[in-house]
């Protein structure tokens, strides 16, 4: 018998278009009850075994060879401090120890410097409560393994920055002293071929907690921090917007403009484009998602896009592709309460824009590091959870080209997808107020307009092209 082609087909009387509208609608209500479900661990994330001890507020360095030196830090919460030190081998993934330092700490600084040593100084000497800050300095040998010491800080100091200057001496800026006021406005300048410091003028205003960042021109870019001269929110010091520049010719000190927000425990980025990026933080009362950026050329401070969580003590790493990855930290309420965070958020410097790409494996709310490795992931190792009171040994890789049924970004974002499997696009906050549009050659400039806003129902693409871009615009 001939069908007819307007009988309705089946016992539940939809006509086969009908039954495709309804299977959409399913298979994107199914991807929003996925996402409503506990969080786990992104495609993104890939564990990368264990350092041979917990540890937090330690330090990780690339080695020329390629693989990455984990240096002492603290076992718990109470600073429980260790000397040892680690390596890992991102060919094989293995952990190793590496010998010990001369003297245990925490809080300190590291550096490869242009020999391929490694020069470590400073830091907290560790346990409750603390002992006095370090002004001893180590040196690491990759090729044969061993620690050596070398000349001692003038001041001892922690929670300082180290910098790498273009002529190959190191800058050692602020940071938390011995007496009260704890906040320090003394710098010095390290001689790898004496093997010695020198004072090199000092800073306008003390500051700990601060960042700095070698600036293209050569100059260093030092902003934010807590001072504790001045009395601030819960008596910690007053956080800082002010921001100075070192110039290493003449060794002083300039302020600059200040930021647009008062901020310490942030990161600072220097972008392809030379800009630097500074993002969240803490305000004194309340954590931030904020983030603002620096042109050296103009001396001026822009907003831009805020992350999707307010967060503090996270790290950012420059990854390859020129974007951004911020993990983890902890977010911070008016009421004082600490969560620490497993999230974490890619930014695009071309739009602006943050987009979430975690969780990782496991909440790293302080103390924890990023490396970028020579492959294009990134090793985030150790850190504390404030919510379980625990520090970790645990070891993470962050894959940028590992893929997942990806939410789309918020407008003007771009989300890759190049398995050719289907994939689900549901709406956002504002995405009916954009459309949809995709390319396969970012280079070309070229858009392809592929819906209309998301509807509520979501949009499904069983078979999209390889390597295809999505953006909302």
């Amino acid at each position: 018998m001939k069908l007819n082609p307007n009988m309705k087909a089946g016992r539940f009387g939809l006509t086969k278009k009908i039954m495709m509208k309804q299977i959409i609608k399913l298979l994107a209500l199914f991807v929003l009850l996925l996402l409503a479900l506990p969080a786990t661990a992104s495609p993104n994330f890939i564990p990368a075994g264990a350092m041979s001890s917990p540890r937090q507020e330690h330090t990780a360095t690339l080695l020329p060879n390629g693989k990455v030196l984990i240096a002492a830090g603290a076992i718990n919460g109470n600073f429980s401090h260790i000397p040892t030190a680690d390596l890992f081998n991102p060919t094989n993934g293995l952990w190793r120890n590496t010998g010990s330092l001369n003297l245990s700490r925490l809080r300190h600084t590291a550096t490869l410097l242009p020999n391929g040593k490694v020069l470590i100084a400073g830091g907290d000497g560790g346990g409750y409560p603390p002992t006095p800050d370090l002004s001893s300095a180590e040196m690491y040998d990759f090729t044969t393994e061993t620690w050596t010491n070398t000349g001692s800080l003038n001041i001892g100091r922690e929670l300082h920055t180290m910098t790498l200057l273009a002529n190959g001496k190191v800058l050692v800026v602020g940071g938390a002293g011995a007496g009260v006021p704890h906040s320090l406005s003394s710098a010095e300048l390290y001689d790898p071929t004496t093997g010695t410091w020198m004072p090199t003028g000092s800073l306008n205003a003390p500051r700990y907690l601060h960042t700095a960042t070698l600036l293209p021109n050569g100059k260093v870019l030092v902003v934010g921090g807590l001072n504790d001269y001045f009395n601030g929110p819960n008596g910690q010091g007053l956080p800082l917007s002010s921001a100075e520049l070192y110039d290493p010719i003449t060794e002083k000190w300039t302020y600059t403009y200040p930021m647009m927000t008062n901020r310490f425990g942030h990161t600072a980025t220097l972008l392809p484009n030379g800009k630097v990026l500074v993002t969240g933080g803490d305000a004194g009362i309340v954590s931030l998602a904020s983030s603002e950026i620096y042109d050296p050329t103009a001396e001026t401070w822009t907003a831009t896009g805020a992350l999707n969580n307010d967060r503090q003590w996270q790290t950012a790493t420059l990854l390859a592709n020129g974007k951004v990855l911020v993990a983890g930290g902890t977010t911070r309420d008016t009421n004082s309460v600490t969560t620490s965070l497993s999230s974490a958020e890619l930014y695009n410097p071309i739009y602006g824009t943050w987009v979430e790409v975690g969780p990782m494996t496991i909440a790293r709310g302080y103390g924890h590091t990023g490396t970028l490795l020579p492959s294009g992931q990134v090793l985030l190792t150790g850190g504390f959870d404030f919510d379980s009171s625990s520090t970790f040994s645990s070891a993470e890789l962050y894959d940028p080209n590992a893929q997942g049924n990806l939410p789309l970004p918020p407008a003007l974002g771009i989300s890759t997808y190049s398995n050719q499997q289907p994939v689900v696009f549901f709406p956002t906050a504002t995405g009916g107020n954009y459309v949809l549009q995709m390319t396969t050659d970012l280079a070309s400039g070229d858009w392809v307009t592929v819906s209309n806003g998301i509807p509520i129902s979501g949009i499904i693409f069983t078979n999209p092209p390889a390597n295809a871009f999505f953006r909302l615009h």
